[in-house]
């Protein structure tokens, strides 16, 4: 990754930690590398900090605990004051593709259940639409993916099985696996595209975020940043 959006990352994961996270505060951490660069923000700013934490992924609860950030499971009656999360694309609307790092499902879950999230990107994620410049990442069920490769690629996205470091299959979190679709040209209708991936059986969760960003953080090399708000209020 050039040094500059590394940079910018660490400028907008400082700035929305400095901005809206407050020792007490119950939080749904992200996953990723701006995700990541937030938790290590935390865990710099407020040492002694007491957080009620759950993470999206096995790999943020690591770095979490590792930085000595108290990390729990998930509850039937979580709600979460603040979430801090990254992500691959965002609109001019503030839609977003997410799950560059795997954990769609689980970022979606805590979305919802957040009443604030506050999304931190470099400028290289501002696109005019989505699937402008990155995939669709779709978590399946590995029983269904045959057929949902098949059935997706006739609705015209060329669609790639996601394969780890070893070669074979990527495997998120919950046990599934991830195809990333890249539509013909990008999607017009954010909504309408979750609605119609989503409705294969065997499709677990898309990436397409739509109405869940309370205000993305754009953080640039040279420290300046950008606070976008949207248009509409967020769907809780």
């Amino acid at each position: 990754m050039p040094e500059d959006l590394e940079r910018a990352k660490v400028v907008a994961a400082r700035y929305a930690v400095e901005q809206y996270v407050r020792p007490g505060l119950r939080l749904a951490l992200g996953t990723g590398s701006t995700a990541a660069q937030a938790v290590r923000a935390i865990a710099e700013r407020f040492p002694d900090g007491r957080f009620d934490c759950v993470a999206s992924s096995r790999a943020t609860e690591e770095l979490a605990r590792g930085l000595r950030i108290p990390v729990r499971t998930l509850r039937g009656d979580d709600r979460f004051d603040l979430m801090l999360d990254g992500a691959d694309e965002v609109s001019p609307s503030l839609d977003m593709t997410k799950g560059g790092g795997g954990a769609l499902l689980r970022e979606k879950l805590l979305a919802r259940l957040s009443a604030s999230v506050v999304i931190m990107v470099d400028p290289s994620k501002l696109v005019g639409a989505l699937g402008e410049r990155a995939s669709i990442p779709v978590e399946v069920v590995p029983f269904a993916r045959p057929v949902l490769e098949r059935d997706l690629a006739g609705e015209g996205y060329r669609v790639r099985l996601r394969v780890g470091e070893t070669g074979r299959p990527f495997i998120t979190d919950n046990g599934n696996e991830i195809l990333d679709l890249s539509p013909r040209e990008p999607i017009s209708d954010p909504s309408a595209a979750a609605d119609a991936i989503e409705r294969h059986v065997g499709v677990v969760e898309s990436g397409i975020f739509v109405g869940l960003a309370s205000r993305v953080v754009v953080g640039h090399p040279d420290g300046r940043v950008d606070e976008l708000r949207p248009a509409r209020a967020r769907r809780s």
